[in-house]
């Protein structure tokens, strides 16, 4: 009861805290000085792309805001005069505007004023297969129903939305959704790739059982390609190599895939976004930024299918050929909602990830908290990657999870799995396939409901190098997990477990844990693995409260427990 009691405080406390954050959404500054303040890297000051004074109103262009009137060829049409004129703003006022893709040119703001709405059709036809990225690969997809490339000056602004009627597109899982939204949902045709597990059309199944994740290969031909149309769900929203981005005030929402999707962009500001997609949406995640430089995500919300915020680089050879990391961005005052991760790194981070500030965010009911993912094959290094005031409430998994397996069987799972004959694993070289994350520092995090403490699990080829966590609060479940690591620092960290130990620690080298507390009066660390060594402990522990399991070596493992 006690605890219940202390969790409802903590709670309580976090909401007041919040509750005053996101007051100050509308009170913030139009220029981004402020994040600068203590900035622990060095980032150009970005600021938001200025326009000429013309403006224009898409019903000059013959646009009927009714919600049937399809306005492609009006949109487009009011871009190619506006940009005639250097550019301006495009007015959407109040209404439903029904339409196709719309291609951006530089130097246009597309505002939306209250209660307008851009409903994208979704008949594909108007949808031409372009070449593109996806999950980090080069490839084809459907045009976006809103892109750009190679554009300097561009903005999405006001107080509207934009809808991509992604139910069209997407596949849907049965466990998902509830048992009427199913019998509704598949009703309107398409076909079952099993009895839980409906696609939008027959071309779609085929091409989902031979392609690599979502992204076919091997096809040459036009009439290739053509034949799995149905399949290549595009991003919402692609600007690719563009240069001042701004994106403020309006929601995006029920994208076909990914929602937001800059890549390769300098630049780039979301200020005040709304970013949705339903919590069933397969790759539904809300912002990818990928092989981005200098960008700033400010006082948004997220509430997705998949990841919220995620950084991404590329995958691959793909990734590593194209060579740009994502570099320089501050994210500040977001709240994510429903999501497999609140703020990501990876999978895709093949080009490189570094200098990132999170901070001051909230992420309410994500599967993960802070959530870096990677994979043998990618190579990549993720480094000074800063983490600091974030607060996190019904986490399903982790609040703070490092996964170097993602996507495969790992050595512990094959055997949790009951496959022994696996268990001995095969330690490949470390080369330019072999990703690093190294250099990440957390601190003032509280999360006051999860599964699991906390997880960690590198390479032991390569493994997860300097991880340095402080003042980090959470109740979880069970304990938190450390395994193939080295150079971790732990400092006043507290971990309620329900059960089981509080902290496991295996394979890991040059850990230093200071100030760690708990409630429990039982085993607090679970020590093993025959890579162990250099482990300190400072703090008042009974002598059975530290646990050295037989498969950690006496000879190799050097415990120093200080009081």
């Amino acid at each position: 009861m006690k605890r219940i009691i202390d969790i409802l405080k903590r709670c309580l406390l976090i909401s007041v805290v919040l509750g005053c954050i996101s007051c100050n959404h509308d009170h913030r500054p139009s220029d981004y000085g402020y994040l600068y303040e203590d900035l622990p890297f060095d980032m150009p000051v970005v600021s938001q792309p200025t326009f000429p004074n013309n403006e224009v109103s898409i019903t000059d262009f013959g646009g009927i805001g009714d919600g049937t009137t399809l306005n492609t060829a009006a949109f487009a049409e009011a871009m190619e005069t506006l940009s005639a004129k250097g550019g301006g703003r495009l007015r959407v006022p109040a209404g439903v505007w029904f339409t196709g893709p719309i291609v951006f040119r530089s130097n246009i703001n597309l505002h939306l004023e209250d209660r307008a709405i851009i409903l994208f059709s979704p008949d594909k036809d108007l949808y031409p297969i372009v070449e593109t990225s996806f999950e980090g690969l080069d490839t084809r997809r459907c045009q976006s129903p809103i892109s750009g490339r190679n554009l300097e000056n561009i903005a999405i602004t006001g107080n509207g939305a934009i809808d991509g009627n992604g139910h069209y597109w997407r596949p849907l899982k049965k466990d998902k959704v509830s048992e009427s939204f199913w019998k509704r949902a598949t009703s309107s045709g398409g076909v079952f790739k099993r009895d839980d597990y409906w696609m939008p059309s027959a071309q779609y199944l085929h091409a989902d059982t031979t392609s690599d994740m979502n992204v076919p290969r091997h096809l040459k031909t036009e009439e290739e390609w053509m034949s799995v149309r149905d399949f290549l769900r595009p991003v919402m929203v692609s600007f690719v190599e563009c240069r001042n981005v701004f994106l403020q005030g309006v929601i995006f929402q029920n994208s076909p895939a990914w929602n937001i999707h800059p890549l390769m962009c300098e630049n780039v500001i979301l200020d005040g976004v709304q970013v949705r997609n339903p919590s069933y949406a397969q790759n539904g995640d809300g912002l990818d930024l990928e092989s981005c430089k200098n960008a700033i995500i400010v006082n948004s919300t997220f509430d997705v299918g998949d990841d919220g915020i995620c950084i991404k680089s590329g995958k691959d050879e793909d990734g590593r050929k194209r060579g740009r990391a994502t570099e320089n961005v501050i994210i500040d005052n977001c709240t994510v909602f429903k999501g497999h991760g609140g703020f990501v790194v990876g999978s895709e981070m093949s080009g490189g990830v570094k200098n990132i500030l999170v901070s001051n965010c909230q992420f309410l009911g994500t599967d993960v908290g802070l959530r870096f993912k990677s994979r043998r094959g990618r190579g990549g290094v993720v480094e000074n990657i800063f983490i600091r005031n974030i607060s996190m409430f019904d986490i399903a998994t982790e609040p703070l999870h490092f996964n170097l397996y993602y996507g495969g069987k790992s050595v512990v799972e094959t055997l949790e799995d009951g496959d022994e004959s696996k268990i001995v694993e095969e330690i490949p070289p470390v080369d330019e396939t072999t990703p690093t994350f190294k250099n990440i520092y957390i601190s003032d995090v509280v999360c006051a409901s999860a599964r699991r403490a906390l997880y960690f699990y590198g390479l032991p080829e390569h493994m997860i190098d300097n991880i340095n966590v402080e003042n980090f609060v959470v109740h979880s479940k069970v304990g938190g997990e450390i395994l193939e690591s080295e150079k971790i620092n732990l400092k006043d960290v507290t971990i309620y477990p329900e059960e089981g130990p509080v902290l496991t620690l295996r394979n890991v080298k040059n850990v230093h844990i200071e100030g760690l507390k708990t409630d429990t009066e039982s085993n607090i660390f679970d020590i093993s693995g025959r890579r162990s060594s250099d482990i300190a402990i400072h703090g008042d522990y009974e002598e059975g409260q530290i646990e050295i399991r037989k498969d950690a070596s006496s000879d190799i493992l050097k415990l120093h427990a200080v009081k």
